[in-house]
């Protein structure tokens, strides 16, 4: 005798809102569960293994950190600040405070500079826990060949790699490089109606993670030194002609989620279709 199993899935709870009735409760909840998992045209969201979750656990760590680091160090600009020494904004600016502190002419009251040494040590402490875990996931990827594999394009590192494979999906389950970039929330949001299309700006209704490390990654691709290797007349060297350059960053960025859709669904290492056509 067989024995009797159900397939386990996901909707998300965006999707699940339009079919509740009136007043929010278990019973109403339940049923729009179930008539919008009756929808034939419902998208589900694979559940994410083991291996995957544990990669998101690391990086979801070092994300909090690095969180928790910022707030410290804007905490120690503030203490700063309300006593006459301004610094601008940013964790590169540390060590000027740092010899601020350590300048016994500087006239900051005993107590404060006890409050922003022990600031310090708290920073200190976190930057090498963020150290460490930014080790781990370079190892990680270093033992990914999925992972090395997308390092191949330009503007993506270890993390962004891991946070690919952490939080991205099967990319089987989407039909082109385009559905991969709006899974992202790259793509432009539509007010279109009668047939006129109305494009607005970028949805951000997507995976936030990757889509931020995309994002950065393109705008490394645009700094005076990445802009060496961006060959003249290709699509990139004319958008960055006549584009701001943080738009040209947002559509570089949504052409490498659909090159990553590309090498993933194929298994193959980038090649830039620039330098293909010239050669």
């Amino acid at each position: 005798m067989e024995a009797l199993s159900h397939e386990v899935r996901l909707i998300a709870p965006q999707y699940v809102r339009p079919f509740v009735k009136r007043q929010k409760n278990d019973a109403a909840d339940a049923e729009a569960i179930v008539i919008a998992a009756r929808q034939p045209e419902m998208r589900f969201v694979e559940p994410r293994t083991i291996e995957q979750q544990s990669r998101a656990a690391v990086f979801r760590g070092r994300e909090r950190l690095v969180h928790q680091r910022t707030a410290d160090v804007n905490a120690l600009r503030a203490l700063l600040c309300e006593h006459g020494h301004v610094f601008p904004v940013g964790i590169r600016h540390l060590n000027r405070m740092t010899a601020l502190l350590e300048d016994e002419t500087s006239g900051l009251p005993v107590l404060i500079r006890e409050e922003c040494k022990d600031l310090q040590t708290q920073i200190a402490e976190k930057t090498a826990r963020i150290t460490e875990r930014t080790a781990k996931l370079k190892t990680l990827a270093a033992q990914s060949e999925k992972a090395h594999r997308l390092q191949t394009m330009p503007g993506v590192g270890p993390l962004t790699a891991v946070a690919v494979e952490a939080f991205g999906p099967d990319m089987a389950q989407f039909k082109t490089g385009r559905c991969f970039a709006a899974w992202l929330g790259l793509v432009p949001k539509q007010h279109s109606s009668g047939g006129k299309e109305r494009l607005g700006r970028m949805t951000k209704a997507g995976q936030a993670d990757i889509r931020r490390l995309l994002i950065i990654g393109a705008m490394s691709r645009l700094t005076w030194i990445g802009r060496r290797t961006i060959p003249e007349g290709s699509w990139l060297s004319r958008m960055l002609a006549r584009k701001p350059k943080m738009l040209v960053a947002i559509a570089l960025a949504n052409k490498m989620a659909r090159q990553i859709w590309a090498m993933l669904t194929k298994n193959e290492n980038y090649w830039d279709p620039a330098l293909a056509i010239a050669a």
